[in-house]
């Protein structure tokens, strides 16, 4: 059986495809961590892919491997694997655990630099969500990443329970909103979360194809092509983050996925990316999935 493939973008939209081999989650081990590891975890399963977790401390942390997620223990909840298990059994069941812990004054630019060194196909973290004065007061972590490593990155903030049960390992994707523009192509960002769904096993799921604007500036997308899946397109007028903001509630959308190519002028680098402006503000997970072109 082939491997499932999130696409890939060069030079523009393509239909260029890259394997789900290496799923990476970074992780600060605080309480709240816990939804964006359940979902790496059963993305990693799902695929049958590497999982890599890495915690970045400073000097006078102490952190031991025993303070990492219990794999075995929410393998054995979900009932992936019996009582008593060993790490083989792990192994059998399709899991490849790698475990990192260095440390750094900067987690952004220690995790960007274990990135170069070795690559992912995808990456899951969680995010805080601040608004106002008190985001000026702590240093970004999630969306530098995500803008400067180039790699698919799934968001799940904090205080969000997001689509893979920690109970169970169940999954609720039923409801897909995608907003789309004609810059950056949204074509790289229908196809991975088609991916995430079909490696998923979702059975049923509604993508909504959101263009806030002139409908005749929509632009042209090949929809996803599998029974009991549905595609409906709609346009809105006003702001584009709150229009955004408002259809995911309206739905509710499980997912949102957006094609991103990071920040575009100066006052984008004030306010953020109309993702991290989505980012701040959602009740669900979002997969922000990066386009690149020749010219950067």
């Amino acid at each position: 059986m082939d491997k499932p493939l999130l696409r890939g973008t060069r030079g523009g939209f393509t239909d260029e495809r890259l394997p789900i081999n290496n799923v990476f989650h970074p992780s600060d081990l605080s309480p709240g961590d816990e939804g964006a590891f359940v979902h790496a975890l059963k993305l990693a399963l799902a695929a049958r892919a590497k999982l890599s977790l890495m915690h970045v401390r400073d000097r006078s942390e102490k952190v031991q491997w025993g303070d990492f997620p219990k794999v075995r223990a929410i393998l054995i909840r979900w009932k992936v694997l019996p009582e008593g298990c060993s790490h083989d059994d792990v192994v059998k069941a399709g899991l490849r655990i790698y475990k990192v812990k260095t440390h750094g004054s900067d987690p952004a630019e220690t995790i960007l630099e274990h990135l170069e060194g070795h690559p992912a196909d995808l990456v899951v973290m969680a995010t805080r969500q601040r608004h106002g004065f008190s985001r000026w007061l702590y240093k970004p972590t999630a969306e530098p990443i995500a803008r400067q490593s180039g790699v698919t990155t799934l968001f799940v903030p904090k205080q969000v329970t997001g689509f893979v049960s920690g109970e169970d390992g169940s999954v609720s994707l039923r409801r897909i909103l995608l907003p789309v523009d004609s810059s950056p192509h949204p074509q790289c960002a229908l196809d991975a979360a088609s991916t995430m769904a079909l490696v998923l096993g979702c059975p049923k799921v509604s993508f909504n194809l959101l263009h806030v604007g002139s409908a005749a500036d929509m632009p042209a997308l090949t929809p996803p092509q599998q029974p009991g899946w549905s595609v409906k397109s709609e346009t809105r007028a006003g702001d584009v983050v709150e229009e955004i903001l408002r259809a995911a509630a309206d739905g509710p959308a499980d997912l949102i996925a957006m094609a991103t190519q990071g920040h575009k002028g100066f006052l984008d680098a004030l306010r953020g990316s109309t993702t991290e402006q989505v980012l701040r503000e959602c009740h669900c997970p979002i997969l922000a999935v990066p386009v690149s072109h020749p010219n950067g």
